[in-house]
């Protein structure tokens, strides 16, 4: 909400555009951030300067940056100052935004620098760990990094980033990219550079300051592992959080090369069992010795791919995030554990699929979403949208599906995509029409509601078989039948289908979907 405004700003104020709810600085492309940070025991208040290189789109008299004001209970940023080549520049702030009054040609390229202080409202977690160590870890998912840094908040702006952060010099700093200056400072502080050179949302930049034991758990090619957890925890946490070197070359194999210069593992504060923040990944504070690791672990690092270097163009397409992460943590699980670990898997994300659905009936792709984009981390975002990916990779085999996957991470590396650039990628590598499947599965409500019936005639050898679509919508997809020991399958198109099939004796076995393929639920019965 704007609250101290006049009508100089309104006029002067760039066209933003809200994409799925999302407001997003049309004019405004963000190429780098420094963000220099200053952190201390005394209290929680931190000491900003963020230099922001912005090339724009089209000419402008004024633009916006995303930044939370302080409120009612004190917290939040205040800004002191805007300047450019050492020139101030009028601004004002509003509750989340700052306007910056600066006159900018389409195609220019300009650097402001921000000076703000504040107690973050969110975003940066000022903390305590288990072991009653203060902590600051970064937490910025969805768009919550404008709490702490000025920035433009949302998934389509990428930017390469440098987090100089001084604190006191018994901390250890993590944060995204690779450690380029450690030096000690007066008065016990220390100062920590590390630089990203891949462009990044700001919903995975981060830093992590805390007492850190540090292991380097081994490279995989040139990309070294590393692992931060508490040093109480330094034992259990290097040999619990090495499985990351097993996990990164699966993935480099399928999806196409790693996109970072490291792959940290962090335990941390976050709010979220793990978050997938560019080469630092943060795992909630008990994940040490946890026996999900293994597949928390896999799921993070998936993210690196998708998600964090092929992102969403905006949170309504969340799954190309979430259900890719989802995905591929199973298909890391199948191939070390066997084809029933994946079986197992796909049944139990089923059912959580329809438990959601009925508490909310939405497609995947939800543009009914237009804040609070927490509420998106549902059964959709990762079980279906991991569902729609297993009946992808079905429909198409196994060859053209990781053929289509490379093909979408190599194109969208380092950018922004949204459900239909993944449908056109797929389409083109498989050269089949892949609307309808797109259409009925994620945009879509709702999963087939199957009731097979059946009836045997002993006089004509003959087995009939029904299937009736009970769900408001028709879908289309195939069916496989396991009829006493023999598989058929049955494409299925229309709200009712019959067919018939050649049997000397009335079956003792009729299941449906045996290889756990289709998102359906099923009732199978005889006809008496």
């Amino acid at each position: 909400m704007k609250s101290v405004f006049n009508y100089l700003w309104i006029a002067l104020l760039p066209l933003c555009l809200s994409v799925n709810g999302q407001v997003q600085f049309a004019g405004v492309n963000v190429r780098h951030y420094t963000f220099r940070v200053a952190l201390n025991d005394a209290n929680d208040t931190i000491k900003g300067q963020a230099t922001v290189d912005i090339k724009f789109v089209t000419d402008e008299k004024a633009f916006q940056l995303n930044l939370v004001k302080p409120g009612a209970n004190g917290k939040g940023m205040l800004v002191s100052s805007v300047t450019e080549r050492g020139k101030s520049v009028s601004f004002l702030q509003d509750s989340d935004v700052v306007n910056i009054n600066s006159i900018a040609k389409a195609g220019s390229l300009h650097s402001y620098t921000i000076a703000y202080q504040g107690v973050p409202a969110d975003g940066l977690i000022i903390s305590t760990n288990k072991f009653g160590h203060r902590t600051f870890f970064g937490d910025n998912w969805p768009n919550r990094a404008h709490n702490w840094l000025p920035c433009a908040d949302y998934p389509a702006d990428k930017a390469t980033v440098d987090f100089i952060v001084t604190a006191p010099d018994h901390y250890q700093v993590v944060a995204n990219g690779l450690k380029t200056e450690e030096k000690e400072l007066p008065d016990h502080l220390k100062l920590t550079h590390w630089k990203e050179e891949a462009g990044l949302p700001t919903k995975v930049m981060v830093i992590g300051v805390a007492d850190f034991a540090v292991d380097h758990t081994g490279d995989v090619g040139a990309i070294p592992i590393y692992t931060y957890v508490f040093p109480e925890n330094k034992g259990t946490g290097f040999k619990s959080y090495a499985v990351a070197k097993k996990i990164l070359p699966f993935y480099i194999k399928m999806f196409g090369p790693y996109a970072y210069e490291k792959l940290a593992n962090v335990q941390s504060k976050t709010i979220f069992g793990g978050m997938e923040n560019a080469s630092a990944i943060f795992y909630f504070e008990n994940s040490v010795g946890d026996k999900g690791i293994e597949e928390l672990m896999a799921h993070e690092i998936a993210h690196q791919w998708f998600g964090d270097a092929a992102s969403e163009k905006s949170f309504a397409h969340l799954w190309l995030s979430e259900g890719f992460a989802t995905y591929m943590t199973n298909v890391y699980l199948e191939n070390k554990y066997g084809i029933d670990t994946l079986k197992k898997r796909l049944k139990a994300d089923r059912n959580t699929v329809f438990r959601f659905e009925k508490r909310r009936l939405t497609p995947v792709v939800d543009t009914a979403v237009k804040g609070n984009f927490m509420q998106l981390l549902n059964a959709n975002s990762y079980q279906k949208g991991g569902w729609v990916l297993h009946m992808l990779r079905r429909k198409l085999g196994d060859t053209l599906f990781w053929k289509g996957i490379r093909a979408y991470y190599a194109k969208y590396k380092g950018g922004n995509a949204n459900t239909d650039d993944f449908k056109n990628v797929m389409a083109q590598t498989s050269g089949q029409n892949l609307d309808q499947f797109f259409k009925q599965w994620l945009y879509t409500a709702g999963h087939p509601n199957l009731t097979i019936t059946w009836t045997y005639v002993d006089s004509r050898k003959n087995l009939a078989i029904t299937i009736k679509q009970n769900q408001g919508n028709v879908f289309e997809f195939p069916l496989e039948l396991f009829v006493d020991g023999k598989l058929q399958t049955i494409i299925i198109k229309n709200q009712m289908t019959t067919f018939n099939l050649p049997a000397q004796a009335k079956p003792t076995t009729i299941a449906a979907d045996p290889n756990v393929n289709l998102l359906a639920s099923v009732e199978v019965t005889e006809n008496n």
